[in-house]
């Protein structure tokens, strides 16, 4: 069952070309029109509001370009698809931390960019609470793409495709921050994951082997406490444990809030495709899930911020033997969208 956006009453743009980000190749567009999402029905509402920011195709289209255009950084070369690949579920594969421009060193492994219109909180550390924002911390990002929107809207402004393309999305050439950052946000609106063999299997169209079963089961009573619904995230922050990288010093949700209880707390992340996502936690520590799940039953390091559900029963961490860490990792396999990192409709 697929629920499904409409807005009516949009007012459509007249009959414009359009040009692709990369060949500039003429794609004609008869007429603008809002695009109605498709999610599997147990998913969550969205948070995202279309009357605020409508989802046009002419609009997403746009954001696509802005997505991988490389003048939103300082010297043109670093995108937002730099760090996020579609083949990686738009993760920065590879890399610890994100690298950007003049390959500078960030601080943060990059977030996978999916399902954003379901959650009520980005990045690591919760500082954004709306979609449309978001796109301006990277950009101006001393270690990212280190610009700032008058300096973005003043190149995009010289160039006259861009021109063609905003009165495609808005009716008029006029580039304006507020336009490119929700256009972005258009885009990553539609990055929407929900094919999945876990998602056929919900549906009654695939059948789960005996493994993945099983490891759904101790999936539920391991891990679900935290990575729960279906996004597999209840975007918590919590302390999981984890030492303090002295080389970052990133104390997660603490550098938003300063208060103390928030020390090394981090939001729960999704584990949708959490197979290509690799490196894994805030700092991109482990490339394995399976160094993941050894870190939780091995190596959690008890502290006063620790998180309650890794402190029970005088046992610190996540009771696992190796047999069922197996059957845990093959379960996550199951999350895998192959559809979602092989979409054209979000490529380049």
């Amino acid at each position: 069952m697929i629920k499904k956006i409409f807005k009516t009453g949009l007012v459509l743009v007249s009959i414009l070309n359009f040009i692709s980000c990369s060949d500039e190749v003429i794609q004609p567009l008869e007429k603008d029109e809002v695009i109605n999402l498709q999610f599997p029905s147990y998913f969550s509402e969205m948070t995202f509001d279309p009357s605020e920011n409508p989802i046009t195709k002419n609009g997403v289209e746009l954001g696509r370009k802005l997505f991988y255009e490389g003048r939103l950084s300082r010297n043109n070369t670093i995108s937002c698809g730099f760090c996020h690949i579609q083949e990686n579920a738009f993760t920065h594969h590879g890399h610890t931390v994100s690298h950007g421009i003049d390959d500078r060193i960030g601080i943060r492994n990059a977030p996978a960019i999916q399902n954003m219109v379901f959650l009520k909180r980005y990045m690591w550390d919760g500082v954004i609470h709306n979609l449309n924002e978001q796109p301006i911390i990277p950009i101006t990002d001393v270690n990212e793409m280190d610009s700032s929107m008058p300096e973005a809207i003043s190149k995009l402004s010289k160039d006259e495709v861009y021109k063609k393309l905003f009165k495609q999305a808005y009716g008029d050439e006029n580039i304006t921050g507020e336009r490119v950052l929700k256009a972005l946000s258009q885009f990553m609106a539609t990055l929407i994951s929900g094919d999945s063999k876990y998602d056929r299997f919900k549906q009654g169209k695939e059948s789960f082997s005996s493994e993945e079963s099983q490891g759904m089961a101790l999936f539920q009573q391991k891990c679900a406490s935290c990575h729960s619904g279906e996004l597999f995230t209840d975007e918590s922050f919590r302390n999981t444990g984890m030492y303090y990288n002295t080389q970052f010093k990133d104390a997660g949700r603490h550098r938003v809030t300063l208060d103390q209880n928030d020390w090394m707390k981090f939001r729960v992340p999704s584990l949708r495709n959490v197979e290509y996502t690799a490196p894994y936690m805030h700092d991109g520590r482990f490339y394995t899930l399976e160094a993941v799940l050894n870190f939780y039953s091995d190596s959690v390091e008890d502290n006063l911020n620790l998180d309650p559900q890794l402190k029970q029963n005088n046992h610190i961490g996540i009771a696992m033997n190796t047999q069922e860490k197996q059957l845990i990792v093959t379960f996550l396999k199951t999350l895998s969208d192959k559809n979602f990192i092989t979409n054209p409709k979000f490529a380049e």
